[in-house]
This record gives structure tokens, C-alpha cells and sequence, in this order.
């Protein structure tokens, strides 16, 4: 193996731990890099978007045996499904977010909010 590989293989390891934050636009993404948000209307770390909101804003699911990192937390969903939570707050996708680092969801009706450390 040369070097350049071994970095490379050392780098795509380091990278697919989750959640993982984009460091370029201090801005929160999953491991392939699609823009993370929270909703305004979920109150006390409890997820309230479901069927046409969960159409257009999918949860990010977790496995209830994820490793978990700081600031980062597993909460219910109502179908027993785990869903990622950052700082108390349930995460989401936007569905029209098409490319890495896209942020098309951030502001939308107020109330939908990209992540950003």
C-alpha cells in the first residue's frame, strides 16, 4: 500500500464516524454531507414531523445502539424508531436539498433551521 492510499484509507475511516460536522461551513451534516436541520415546532426533544411533513423534511434515524458523541442524543418516535437529536432538537433532511452542503431548507417558513457550530 503507499502512502497516498494509506492516508486515504485512514482519512475515509476517520470520516464515517456519525454524526460528523462539516468543518469547511462549520455547518452540520450527516456522513455524506447533506445539511442537517431542527423544527422550531418540536418542543422538549419530542419529534413532530410526520406524514406529508415527514414527505417533504425525512428524519435522520439512528440505531438505539449508535455510538453517540457529544451534543448528539437518540429520542422516540411515535412508529418506535430512533431519530438523531443535536442539543435537545430532533434532526431532519430537507428533500430538496439535492447536492452536499446544500441548505435550500434553511429559513423556510421560519421555522426550519440548518445547523451551524
Amino acid at each position: 500500500m503507499t502512502r497516498k492510499s494509506l492516508y486515504s484509507a485512514i482519512l475515509m475511516a476517520a470520516t464515517a464516524v456519525l454524526p460528523q460536522i462539516a468543518a469547511a461551513a462549520s455547518l452540520v451534516t450527516d456522513d455524506k454531507g447533506m445539511t442537517l436541520y431542527t423544527f422550531d415546532n418540536d418542543v422538549g426533544g419530542v419529534p413532530s414531523c410526520y406524514v406529508a411533513c415527514a414527505a417533504k423534511w425525512p428524519a435522520w434515524l439512528g440505531a438505539a445502539d449508535a455510538k453517540l458523541t457529544e451534543g448528539w442524543t437518540l429520542v422516540d418516535r411515535k412508529d418506535g424508531t430512533k431519530q438523531w437529536a443535536y442539543d435537545g432538537k430532533p434532526v431532519y433532511f430537507f428533500a430538496g436539498d439535492k447536492a452536499r452542503g446544500d441548505t435550500r431548507g434553511n429559513g423556510l417558513g421560519g421555522v426550519w433551521h440548518d445547523i451551524v457550530e
